[in-house]
């Protein structure tokens, strides 16, 4: 990669330093006026066009930090078709504020350059859980532990005790590509979480829901994402048979089977757990085959779409704010909203 005399002294040093293997900066690190080498993830691409007719290159790019937009004047049409979604290129610019945030402005004239796996370091692109998952592990068998039924006991056992091949990847798992818990060890703690309040609603609703039987749905709702996600150099990627057939109908399987093992395993017991694992997205224009019909499964839907929109929001903070005070977030394309990003305690300071 060829570097112009435009680049001043830091900036040749950081192209160094990454020469070297040494820390180059994150998403999360980048202030306004900063002229940077950086390796980044590509989200998303666009050819769009000025009034005049001058085309230009909107990317998306990201790390496991944050994303960023970028802006390519200078080889909008060339970089379009060399650059491909999901690939890592290293990028030379400078950062500046654009519509209340920051941007990337590339250098005219400077080559993209795509990077092969090895020519980067891929923990720039993998986040991993702040918690301690064993503790979450541990956490999940205590609440598999209070299940009184012995059926589902039995079943939930055969997933988390007995299949070891099964934890390993259920622990590691992320639980989503970007949505929410986006990162080794999202699957497990979202799990949790989504147990969690199941079992303090089952309290506000003992007379009315079967307890056992909505914590187990609990605990096996997303089972499937163990198949439906991949860990990559580059990030969390989607399978083949994660996008042919997505995680609740790979889970619905898995339950299938290890259900068929237990001897006896009551038949109006495997329907109903099958139908809150079926049901669990709540409309079939979310992904549900069906739509919850008993207090279980609408409890589940609303405890898991809880769960998700709250570390929805949770991302979107800690990836948006980049160190400064803003108000609101950008319009979000998952919730169709911005969101508060500020205390409206803060507003009386103002």
């Amino acid at each position: 990669m060829k570097l112009k005399n435009k680049f001043n002294d830091e900036l040749l040093e950081q192209l160094n330093m990454k020469k070297k293997g040494d820390v180059m900066n994150y998403i999360n690190e980048l202030k306004p006026g900063m002229e940077i080498v950086i390796d980044l993830k590509i989200v998303s691409k666009r050819i769009q066009e000025t009034r005049d007719g001058k085309k230009f290159l909107l990317l998306t790019l990201s790390d496991r930090t944050g994303i960023i937009r970028a802006i390519d004047w200078g080889n909008a049409e060339f970089n379009d078709q060399v650059l491909d979604i999901g690939s890592v290129a290293r990028f030379t610019g400078k950062i500046v504020m654009y519509d209340d945030r920051l941007q990337l402005n590339i250098f005219n004239g400077e080559e993209i350059v795509l990077l092969k796996e090895g020519e980067y370091e891929s923990s720039r692109f993998l986040a991993i859980s702040s918690k301690n998952l064993k503790e979450l592990y541990q956490n999940l068998l205590d609440i598999i532990g209070s299940v009184e039924n012995d059926m589902l006991k039995k079943l939930l056992r055969s997933f988390f005790v007995d299949d070891k091949k099964f934890i390993d990847k259920f622990i590691n798992s992320p639980a989503a590509m970007k949505i929410h818990h986006a990162y080794k060890g999202g699957l497990l703690e979202h799990t949790l979480e989504v147990s969690r309040i199941c079992n303090s609603l089952s309290l506000q609703y003992k007379d009315e829901i079967n307890r056992d039987l909505l914590i187990s749905g609990a605990v096996l709702h997303d089972v499937g994402k163990v198949r439906e996600y991949m860990i990559t150099p580059s990030g969390i990627d989607r399978t083949n048979e994660g996008e042919l057939v997505g995680h609740i109908s790979i889970g619905f399987e898995m339950l299938n089977k290890k259900i068929d093992k237990i001897e006896d395993f009551p038949k109006y017991l495997a329907n109903e757990l099958k139908h809150l694992l079926l049901s669990h997205h709540g409309e079939m224009e979310w992904g549900s085959p069906v739509v919850p019909k008993t207090n279980e499964a609408i409890l589940l839907h609303m405890a898991d779409n809880s769960d998700a929109k709250i570390a929805q929001f949770r991302e979107i903070k800690k990836r948006e704010s980049n160190g400064e005070n803003y108000s609101w977030s950008n319009y979000d394309r998952f919730l169709n909203r911005r969101i508060l990003m500020k205390n409206s305690e803060d507003e009386s300071n103002e």
